[in-house]
């Protein structure tokens, strides 16, 4: 039988096995070097951070432009007529999910629900949309991780910055 490596995401907590960590974690998109050996994670959920009160408000900002952001690809991905643009917004719909779960973990609140938003039925329509989302959330997040004073909302506001600067090169 062959030993596989656990590994864990430091940003979202997921696991992940395989002989090394991804390049990118398959549930929020985080980059490899966010990655620990399994054994030695310590989940950053449950540890006391003690944000302040500008952290917790812009943990608050934060899921509400991912749950928006989820909402609009998950109706684009309903509505697009050619599969492939299904298929790049379901995916990015699964991430910016995953990005809202890590705030509303932090807030120690449930994640909202998705809401009913518009979207085109024209795939390149809403990948220009998608653009003005992801550069609305790349300034926010760069302006948080720029204002954190704590190390985990440092830490976590410049990997989405990194994750979301990625999501406009993979739509290019």
């Amino acid at each position: 039988m062959k030993d596989y490596k656990l590994y864990k995401c430091q940003i979202c907590g997921d696991p992940y096995l395989g002989d090394h960590p991804p390049i990118n974690c398959p549930y929020c998109g985080a980059k490899q070097k966010y990655f620990v050996d399994g054994r030695e994670y310590v989940s950053p959920f449950t540890q006391e951070h003690n944000f302040t009160e500008e952290e917790k408000a812009n943990f608050q900002a934060a899921l509400d432009i991912e749950i928006g952001n989820a909402s609009f690809y998950k109706k684009a991905a309903e509505v697009s007529s050619e599969d492939y643009f299904k298929w790049l917004f379901k995916s990015l719909m699964k991430v910016e999910s995953e990005h809202a779960s890590i705030f509303a973990k932090h807030l120690k609140v449930n994640k909202p629900e998705l809401v009913n938003v518009n979207a085109s039925t024209d795939g390149e329509e809403n990948v220009l949309e998608s653009h003005r989302r992801e550069e609305i959330a790349i300034e926010n997040y760069r302006k948080f991780a720029d204002a954190a004073t704590t190390p985990r909302a440092k830490q976590v506001f410049t990997a989405l910055v990194e994750i979301e600067e990625d999501h406009l090169s993979l739509e290019d």
